[in-house]
């Protein structure tokens, strides 16, 4: 895209290879740009032990193809979804891995968020993976009997602080929203904003969930996030982008999600 409003298609990024161990649910895709390459990282169900495992393919160009790498690239005993690669900007541009511990069994679903140092070759892991964060706020508890959820973390870096945005509830529900925390250090500990959710029932929108930073050609914060299609009926679900600013507030500063409806403030 050219201007973020009008899309060609570009053909498939990745596509299964023979004898891959994945059945279905090929989830939540993400690109990171590291040491002159780019990595996808994807999961997958695995039905030999009936997990969804996640794995990280590579390629010379954004836009693909993308061949595996790893495949899986790691099994800690649990399902793990909603793979972010951070790089963060010491001199060591050291890689961590954030992902999503799922656990869905009939009647109920739980997520964790989760965080561990990579090797810089990516191929395995600087100690075990440390849980971040989990459903503990209010807004987090809608459905408390059925979901306690926190999934889909992305990390960035602003003026000495790191962010992850992350979603909350069950993505069916139309109270899945964006909460927000903050750190001082990629591996926390992770403090929730309190008056979370960063994004949740904006305007007509419902269902909105799993963000992802990213500036554009003039440098401007950008965050995308997928919604339902309606209030009616959640697929088809839809992909939204829209601005992301700091302004100052008393006692500091605030960065504000605006959705083209109403804006929602988390404090820096």
């Amino acid at each position: 895209s050219p201007d973020l409003v009008h899309w060609t298609f570009a053909g498939a990024a990745y596509t299964k290879p023979d004898g891959h161990y994945g059945t279905g649910s090929f989830w939540a895709p993400e690109v990171k740009y590291y040491n002159g390459k780019f990595y996808l990282t994807y999961s997958a169900y695995n039905p030999a032990n009936r997990k969804l495992l996640s794995s990280l393919a590579v390629s010379d160009r954004p836009e693909g193809p993308y061949k595996d790498l790893y495949a899986p690239w790691f099994d800690f005993g649990y399902s793990a979804i909603d793979c972010h690669l951070f790089v963060d900007r010491d001199k060591a541009h050291t890689p961590y891995l954030f992902f999503s511990r799922n656990t869905s069994i009939p009647g109920f679903a739980s997520g964790e968020n989760y965080v561990v140092q990579l090797t810089p070759d990516l191929s395995g892991f600087v100690g075990r993976p440390q849980m971040i964060s989990q459903a503990s706020q209010e807004w987090e508890m809608v459905d408390w009997a059925h979901c306690r959820g926190n999934e889909g973390p992305f990390v960035f870096y602003r003026k000495g602080r790191y962010y992850m945005t992350y979603s909350a509830n069950s993505y069916e529900s139309p109270f899945y929203g964006i909460g927000c925390a903050t750190a001082d250090s990629p591996l926390g500990p992770w403090t929730k904003y309190d008056r979370n959710p960063l994004l949740q029932n904006p305007g007509e929108l419902v269902g909105v969930g799993h963000s992802a930073l990213f500036r554009d050609k003039a440098g401007n914060l950008k965050i995308v996030f997928h919604a339902h299609k309606s209030k009616g009926a959640i697929h088809p679900r839809e992909m939204y982008i829209t601005d992301v600013r700091f302004r100052p507030v008393e006692g500091g500063c605030r960065m504000e999600i605006d959705p083209g409806y109403s804006p929602a403030l988390i404090a820096e």
